[in-house]
């Protein structure tokens, strides 16, 4: 049994551990190296001077800790912040108890800072009845976190007062040319070697991805760590699940598959996993962890869009081409997956794909916008120009006054059809239009 002297003991480990920690991790961030500026950064000054934390998720390695850096040396170039990274292993014993001894130890190291910056802060349970209180007292707090549950309807119940949310991908196409060095030129005035610089740059994009530690260090096996991190640990040991291989198994086969009309009930008997119920967990957890994104058909009704057949598309398309069975050169897919992903940056959850009352098919439909897109390597070939078109056409019929789009590899033109126009654009000009889709 521990005495008295004997908790003292630990607790001046504690404190000297910790404060070690502190010191180093302020080290960190004043030396980190700040890369290419994220296109996040302009957003969350906005929310510089309002009372609201500000938490930022997505998928891990894709820069939220960076994204810190950035925000604390333009926004507090006095150094007046707090920072704690409690991804950090000597944080594991660290309980929400614990939370006003390591704000006593910051005081005691920094001074009394009124802005709080925390990375990773999932890993502590109940850390927002600190943070709540904290903001209470007027604190201003920064938050970031691998986990969508910290954007979820879940955070408001956690959370008592209004915060702002921010999600943080993988590089656009636009901040994969800042990291590449390459200059992007005037789009509408392109040269002949501008263009093929161009087409060639995102080709790149779509093979490599848009994790910065990946294509810092393209010799490392950065997606396949990331893949085995986000199944083991941020789903398996979260969601306590004694064996990952039927997880991992729905995993590859949903990578391999990206793009594509997923059935719930088929991928139970072809994976023999279980129920439906145990595939849909699984999704659920792999949304979660930002590493797949599901796709809804259109339906008025709820229950329509639940039973109905899903899309999945993947966060980052480097991972796919890491991890997934290769694809050769089936390059529809990637294409489709980085649209989007622009689309998810713009729209968050009101992105769908439609089925006209023939049964043909619409990539993405945007219901505010009532915009159709759909996605297509070429449109020169006669049978794949006709089936696009159509298939837009009898959208567009269907939903008044709604306007169609094509994306493809290279093609632009704008065809009309009486007083139905479509406009062609090649997908790699589309990404770098930073434009709502509703003011092309």
């Amino acid at each position: 049994m521990k005495t008295i002297y004997d908790k003292i003991s630990l607790r001046m480990k504690f404190s000297d551990e910790i404060r070690a920690l502190l010191i180093e991790q302020r080290e960190e961030i004043l030396h980190k190296d700040l890369g290419i500026e994220r296109n996040k950064l302009a957003e969350i000054a906005s929310y510089k001077n309002t009372p609201f934390p500000v938490v930022i998720s997505g998928l891990r390695r894709a820069g939220k800790s960076t994204l810190l850096a950035q925000l604390a040396h333009q926004f507090y170039p006095d150094n007046n912040y707090f920072y704690v990274n409690f991804e950090d292993e000597r944080f594991l014993s660290f309980t929400v108890a614990d939370f006003t001894k390591l704000h006593e130890l910051l005081i005691e190291l920094f001074g009394n800072q009124q802005v709080f910056l925390m990375d990773e802060v999932q890993n502590i349970k109940g850390w927002e009845s600190f943070v709540n209180r904290m903001i209470r007292a007027g604190y201003k707090f920064y938050i970031t976190g691998s986990n969508a549950s910290l954007l979820s309807k879940e955070l408001g119940t956690k959370l008592t007062g209004r915060y702002v949310p921010v999600e943080l991908f993988p590089f656009s196409f636009k901040e994969y040319l800042k990291f590449k060095k390459l200059d992007l030129p005037d789009l509408k005035l392109l040269t002949t070697v501008q263009k093929g610089e161009l087409k060639k740059a995102f080709r790149d994009y779509l093979q490599e991805g848009g994790v910065p530690q990946a294509l810092q260090y393209p010799q490392v096996p950065i997606y396949k760590t990331l893949y085995d991190d986000i199944i083991s640990r941020d789903i398996g040991e979260r969601y306590k699940l004694t064996d990952t291989k039927p997880l991992r198994e729905l995993t590859f086969y949903l990578l391999s598959n990206i793009s594509s009309l997923v059935s719930y009930n088929k991928l139970k008997g072809l994976l023999q996993l279980g129920s439906v119920n145990t595939i849909s967990s699984y999704i659920d957890y792999l949304e979660a962890s930002w590493m797949l994104l599901v796709v809804f058909r259109y339906a008025f009704s709820v229950k329509k869009q639940q039973i109905a057949n899903k899309k999945v598309y993947c966060i980052d398309t480097g991972l796919v081409k890491a991890v997934a069975f290769s694809f050769s050169e089936d390059k529809g897919k990637f294409l489709e997956n980085s649209v989007f992903l622009k689309l998810r940056r713009l729209y968050e959850d009101d992105i769908y794909y439609y089925k006209t009352e023939t049964d043909k098919e619409v990539d993405f439909y945007l219901p505010k916008e009532k915009t159709f897109i759909q996605v297509s390597q070429t449109i020169t070939e006669p049978t794949a120009r006709e089936r696009e078109i159509q298939a837009l056409l009898e959208a567009m019929n269907e939903v008044e006054k709604s306007t169609g789009i094509i994306l493809t590899e290279d093609d632009n033109e704008t065809l009309e059809f009486g007083d139905k126009i479509i406009t062609v654009l090649p997908v790699y000009k589309w990404l770098l239009d930073e434009k709502q889709i509703s003011s092309l």
